[in-house]
């Protein structure tokens, strides 16, 4: 860590509407990690959140843009340190782990470890979330060869290089998805830690929509996949097209080498235009492709600029 005897460490609160749970949240990550400066980043909320933030002995600060991802944006820019421990402010992360999770991230020379979510209390952890985190979490298993147990904690530590080359495009809640492609885009080193999940205190609301959310995180999923791997996407949408193509024109053939005749010739235009967009999305990919790599060293380059 860039040779410094004690590391600056950071820890990050984004929350709204958080005022039942966010004094203790500082609280406990106040008492898991003493020297830690603790910054509560309140995005619009209703409620006594800023006040009660700041009786807690938190640096307060506020992000108008609404949306869990467009906080993270501005705490990664603000925000200097050697170390960060990012937490949801609703007092449901264990924060008595971070200093394992912190000495997990210095001792294997790591740039992220994801607390990964366990509970025993069955209403901190919905039985619609655990289903869409694993088919989330599978699917991104499938897309980038690897992934992690829990793919949608909002409970991890990064180095600063991390934090610094991360380029927050999200808005919303699908902002771990997108960290979690970037670390494995970049194959950085990364671990995970089990650690445990409360339920919200009393007065304490979860601000994720299954259906809503799931979605937007699905959709960002595929749009990454696009992004980063347009060989794959468009591989896969050219082959598609070519089989609806060959499927098409297969009765056109047989026809023809029975009669020497194409009596259907729509149908042989529109296979013809169908292959033709097949090769198409393949060219594409291809293009794309060279386009994707050239980004990726940029983007590694600028990872690797920042001291360890």
């Amino acid at each position: 860590m860039n040779a410094i005897t004690t590391p600056r460490v950071a820890v990050l609160l984004p929350c709204y509407n958080e005022a039942a749970a966010i004094a203790q949240t500082v609280a406990d990550f106040r008492a898991a990690l003493p020297d830690a400066t603790i910054y509560v980043y309140d995005n619009n909320s209703t409620d006594k959140t800023v006040e009660v933030a700041a009786a807690a002995g938190a640096i307060v600060r506020t992000e108008r843009m609404q949306g869990k991802g467009n906080v993270v944006r501005r705490m990664f820019a603000d925000v200097e340190a050697d170390i960060y421990v990012m937490a949801d402010g609703d007092a449901t992360y264990e924060a008595a782990a971070a200093p394992g999770l912190i000495d997990l991230l210095v001792n294997d020379q790591l740039d992220m470890v994801v607390g990964a979510r366990k509970s025993e209390v069955e209403a901190a952890y919905r039985r619609g979330h655990r289903l869409g985190n694993a088919m989330l979490t599978g699917m991104l298993a499938w897309l980038f060869g690897r992934s992690f147990t829990d793919i949608l904690s909002g409970y991890r530590v990064f180095s600063r290089r991390f934090v610094k080359s991360f380029p927050v495009l999200s808005e919303g809640f699908e902002i771990e998805t997108e960290i979690s492609v970037h670390a494995l885009e970049l194959r950085m080193p990364v671990a995970e830690r089990v650690t445990a999940y409360a339920a919200r205190p009393e007065g304490s609301e979860s601000k994720l929509s299954t259906y809503r959310d799931g979605w937007r995180i699905l959709r960002t999923i595929l749009t990454l996949f696009r992004i980063e791997k347009p060989l794959a996407f468009f591989g896969i949408i050219g082959a598609a097209l070519a089989l609806i193509a060959i499927g098409i024109s297969i009765p056109l053939f047989l026809t023809f080498f029975e009669t020497g005749l194409v009596p259907r010739l729509p149908t042989a235009v529109l296979a013809m235009g169908i292959m033709l967009l097949a090769f198409l999305n393949g060219f594409c990919g291809l293009i794309l492709d060279t386009v994707v790599r050239g980004r990726r060293e940029l983007r590694r380059l600028a990872y690797l600029a920042h001291p360890v």
